[in-house]
């Protein structure tokens, strides 16, 4: 069967690359002749249906094996598409949205990017550069979807909130439907055309195990920042609840980053809280807490230190895919790509060749397809060519071949400012977020990804502190 594609994202652009076998809304009156808005994002109905649209469009994106055939649109992209034209259908009514401070950062960024990726394309004709019009439409495609998804997300003053609320229902969602895919994987359930495994890594319903990994270190970080800004013990337990199953599941994917992502962002999470609770002299239990664990940590990561420089070899082969079998072969794998991409963006004089893949497919790659006699079904990826369609498998290179150093730059600045914020609001939770996903940059094109954006949106709209729920909004559920 083909390889499903999506125009939001795809990481079948080399999949194999690393899969060897060993709200509240604010809604403005409008006039008389002004469109009805859509039940769904009225205020008084609290927009839960269009939350779930969102929240279900963001969790299934990453669903590839879902898509029939080779269409390029799923369940995910069209709850997706769906959310995205009633959205527009509010803000005609709205007869314009208000410029936040998110939207605003949000909209300089992307025509920041937009400049560059036009700039690059002209520089790529310039010089001669060879497309594969195939991969160059998909992003062409996939970017202004995501800057609407991504704008339309913080389009209003009660984004806060109803992103939060988007949050409760994401990790909920994505619970349930990693439970269907462990059980799919276990054969407890048949799901037709679906094949959970690739090889001996789970992927799930996505096409690789690195899109499953993404989900599974996504889901547990926003679950840890719900359970640290919920203001019910019932919503914290349940937030708790949600971070075990992504996690049992991201090990489940094999994938090294995930452990990587998670190894940093835990110590990124303590160390911020305790900073946030040494501030709180007026809770004495936790200003009390911070100071013994502030005093012992020293300590600890001494221990800890001593321990891993006694046994580091192991520890790393402990913590790597397949025993750290394929470490060294990956590697120099990933180096070699890099390499490449970085002598790409000097050949363009830092300014980018334009939206999609630049690299040629390495050779081990070839090779390796050619020795695999059973390869997969449900996977698509580049096929040799005169043009080059492989990628750089890191974000920021990869937007160093696309856009020069001004796409770096700017999205560089878009991660500095989300994290920046949540660091200044207290929010460690989603601090440490960002910072997981800024390990997923360093091996993956992590940009055309809907979960992405969704956690710089909720970042861009942390101003202000802990989000605190009134009464009335608390009476509603656990949502808080």
């Amino acid at each position: 069967m083909a390889g499903r594609r999506s125009f939001f994202f795809d990481d079948s652009r080399g999949a194999e690359f690393s899969a060897t076998r060993g709200s509240h809304v604010a809604v403005a009156g409008g006039s008389g002749n002004s469109v009805p808005t859509p039940r769904a994002f009225r205020a008084n109905d609290a927009s839960i249906a269009g939350d779930a649209l969102l929240a279900l469009g963001i969790l299934l994106a990453t669903a590839s094996q879902l898509r029939l055939g080779n269409l390029p649109i799923g369940p995910g992209e069209l709850c997706l598409v769906i959310w995205l034209i009633l959205m527009l259908v509010r803000e005609l009514n709205r007869l314009g949205p208000p410029l936040t401070p998110a939207l605003l950062r949000l909209l300089l960024f992307w025509t920041v990017f937009a400049f560059s990726l036009s700039l690059g394309f002209l520089t790529a004709l310039f010089i001669g550069q060879q497309y594969d019009p195939r991969w160059v439409l998909h992003d062409v495609m996939a970017y202004p979807l995501l800057v609407a998804v991504s704008c339309l997300s913080v389009v209003d003053p009660g984004a806060k909130l109803r992103l939060r609320r988007v949050s409760w229902l994401l990790i909920t969602f994505g619970t349930a439907s990693l439970a269907l895919q462990v059980a799919a994987g276990w054969k407890l359930i048949d799901i037709p055309l679906i094949q959970p495994w690739f090889w001996e890594r789970f992927r799930g319903w996505s096409s690789n195990p690195n899109q499953l990994s993404l989900l599974c270190a996504v889901l547990a970080l926003i679950s840890l920042h719900l359970a640290e800004t919920a203001t019910r013990p019932s919503g914290r337990i349940v937030a708790i609840a949600c971070l075990i199953l992504p996690i049992y599941v991201g090990r489940m994917t094999e994938s090294d980053t995930f452990t990587l992502a998670l190894v940093a962002s835990g110590p990124i999470f303590i160390v911020l809280k305790l900073r946030a609770w040494l501030s709180e002299r007026r809770n004495v239990i936790h200003f009390a807490f911070a100071w013994i664990i502030a005093l012992g940590l020293p300590l600890m990561l001494a221990s800890f230190t001593v321990v891993a420089a006694m046994d580091a070899g192991s520890l790393v082969k402990e913590l790597s895919k397949n025993g750290g079998k394929d470490l060294g072969q990956e590697s120099d794998l990933r180096f070699t790509l890099w390499e490449n991409a970085m002598q790409l963006g000097m050949d363009s004089g830092m300014l980018g060749l334009g939206p999609g893949p630049h690299l040629k497919i390495p050779a081990s790659i070839l090779r390796a397809r050619e020795d695999t006699e059973d390869q997969l079904e449900n996977i698509e990826h580049p096929q040799q060519s005169s043009a080059p369609n492989f990628e750089a498998h890191n974000t920021f290179l990869d937007l160093l071949t696309q856009g020069g150093m001004i796409a770096v730059l700017s999205f560089v600045w878009i991660l500095g400012v989300s994290v920046f914020i949540a660091y200044k609001a207290r929010l460690a939770g989603l601090a440490a977020l960002i910072c997981g996903l800024s390990i997923y940059c360093m091996t993956g094109l992590i940009i055309r990804h809907p979960l992405f954006w969704f956690s710089i949106a909720l970042c861009l709209v942390a101003e202000g502190g802990p989000q605190r729920i009134a009464a009335k909004e608390k009476a509603r559920g656990f949502f808080s």
